[in-house]
């Protein structure tokens, strides 16, 4: 068993062949889930790299409990206590390698159309001369010349890769939003429980953002302050309430008999999520009161200990950076790609009610299956491939960008520390505010574009 499996992983990190587990009695895989998988593991062990060299604590902790720490800073010509490994800039290096990295394979497997070619061969297996090149172009970073030249550069690039992510990840939940409402109506015509099951998740979602925004406006406002907090509130739970209706409007219904309330719904909870997220990444407010500065429009979720900080910022780091890897890996699926008018897929297909609709794959017809010593792989590419190589990188590029640019606080990077994400500024209320706008744009042409263009959408 150990031999098989030893030469399975032998064949998977210097060849071509698909990884898998070596415990045989794990649920197959198929070999483009797990290429996508390895590409994502990649891309986690750089961001969890990046999240280190933001953290003054673990500086602190590797300082003191590794041996020798200082001789070995000298030695690397890394600075006084390797103070050129971490903070923002050591972020940019490392960021920029990586999104090199993926760049590269996104303009190495433009039209690779076969997994048989060399290119996909590449693409899909030899990881561990692939890793080696990832390590190579992170620590390529560090030896640019002009580097302060080239920060500053770069960072404007993050910027631009990070809005276009947030873009992606806006138009990928209003798919999702109509691929759910989608799914559940075609088994309604079958088994009348779909018909319930839409009913209570529609009025479960709609609870949940009316609850939030009842929550934000009784801890987020005041009589006398945060005046914006009032306007933002009262602007995005109109337009929710607005979306809603032209869901259901007549002339919605007659070019889109499927749009309904449950899209509405899903697009009105993660709207009041951004808002939510933004007033709490606002800096404070504070007014005067019987002589004393009150801090106002803050939810007082602490209980003055430092660790209830770290255990909220951990949570939603981890929040954060889970959403990063979902877009990441299911917008490169043939049905998600397709909404994205990136990979188009011209088969009909029969819809059937699911639970779990977005787990669902897209190919279910492939008879090839490989076992070597451990996990069984489908090769489910052998007529093709299924979902685009060049598009998958470029979609880690800019996800590479977006890493960046949160890790570091966007333009707040001079006193950016991962403990302080979730801390206040100005850029992060203004981007998540604007996502929150973006997002309702988005889901409200979806509805609107069936009717200015009809032509385009006959079947």
């Amino acid at each position: 068993m150990c031999a098989p499996c030893c030469l399975s992983q032998l064949a998977c990190c210097c060849g071509s062949a698909a990884c898998s587990l070596c415990c045989g009695c794990c649920p197959k895989i198929k070999q483009s889930t797990s290429t996508r998988f390895m590409y994502a593991l990649f891309f986690m062990l750089v961001t969890v790299t990046c999240v280190i060299m933001m953290s003054p604590t673990v500086e602190t902790a590797m300082r003191e409990h590794i041996p020798f720490y200082t001789e070995m800073c000298n030695k690397l010509n890394a600075g006084e206590n390797c103070s050129t490994l971490v903070g923002y800039s050591a972020v940019y290096k490392v960021c920029f390698g990586m999104a090199c990295f993926f760049f590269f394979f996104s303009v190495f497997t433009i039209r690779v159309q076969t997994s048989t070619g060399c290119r996909a061969a590449v693409h899909n297996g030899f990881w561990f001369f692939k890793f080696v090149a990832l390590l190579a172009c992170c620590a390529g970073g560090f030896f640019l010349p002009n580097q302060d030249k080239f920060l500053e550069v770069w960072r404007y690039v993050g910027a631009a890769g990070g809005f276009l992510f947030i873009i992606i990840q806006l138009m990928l939940l209003v798919q999702f939003a109509h691929r759910w409402n989608q799914n559940w109506s075609s088994g309604v015509k079958y088994n009348k429980i779909w018909y319930a099951a839409l009913a209570l998740v529609t009025l479960v979602l709609f609870s949940v953002a009316v609850g939030a925004l009842v929550f934000m406006i009784t801890f987020y406002t005041d009589q006398e302050a945060c005046f914006f907090n009032k306007i933002f509130l009262g602007v995005n739970g109109g337009l929710c309430f607005v979306v809603s209706l032209l869901a259901i409007s007549p002339c919605i219904q007659t070019f889109q008999p499927t749009s309904g309330l449950l899209q509405s719904a899903v697009i009105s909870v993660y709207v009041m999520y951004l808002t939510f997220s933004a007033l709490a990444s606002k800096p404070i407010e504070t007014v005067e009161r019987n002589g004393n500065n009150v801090t106002v429009c803050v939810f007082p979720y602490k209980s003055g200990l430092q660790s209830d900080t770290n255990i909220v910022t951990g949570v939603g780091t981890a929040i954060l950076f889970g959403c990063i890897l979902y877009s990441c890996l299911i917008s490169t699926t043939k049905r998600s790609s397709t909404a994205l008018q990136v990979y188009r897929n011209d088969m009909p297909e029969n819809e059937r009610a699911r639970c779990c609709f977005c787990c669902v794959d897209d190919t279910e017809d492939y008879d090839d299956e490989k076992t070597a010593g451990g996990q069984n792989v489908k090769y489910d590419e052998r007529d093709g491939t299924i979902y685009s190589y060049c598009y998958f990188h470029f979609v880690f590029f800019l996800g590479s960008l977006y890493v960046m640019m949160t890790v570091t606080n966007w333009f707040h990077y001079e006193t950016a520390k991962i403990e302080r994400l979730l801390d206040g500024n100005w850029s992060v209320f203004w981007i998540k505010m604007a996502s929150c706008w973006v997002c309702l744009f988005l889901y409200m042409w979806t509805l609107v574009v069936p009717m200015l263009f009809p032509k385009r959408f006959e079947a």
